[in-house]
């Protein structure tokens, strides 16, 4: 129990660490990431790109998440900055 607990935070953590995701879009994506790329946890690169290769067989809430365009921190803080 304690093993899939921690599994389950590191996915979270995984997917939130390189990219900005929302709490919304980490729930739609953790049993995705976990089902087709589990050996890549916890890299995050690994994980994103695995997940971006497996897109036919996502979810469709996670397939949604990964049609939306990339927010990275650097970015959304070039947006801000911009503005």
């Amino acid at each position: 129990m304690a093993l899939l607990a921690t599994l389950a935070v590191t996915a979270s953590t995984t997917l939130a660490s390189a990219q900005t995701y929302s709490a919304e879009q980490r729930r739609l994506c953790t049993g995705d990431a976990f089902r087709l790329c589990s050996s890549a946890i916890p890299n995050v690169e690994e994980v994103t790109a695995c997940m971006r290769k497996q897109k036919a067989s996502l979810s469709s809430g996670c397939k949604a998440v990964f049609d939306k365009p990339v927010i990275t921190a650097v970015s959304a803080k070039a947006s801000v900055e911009d503005q």
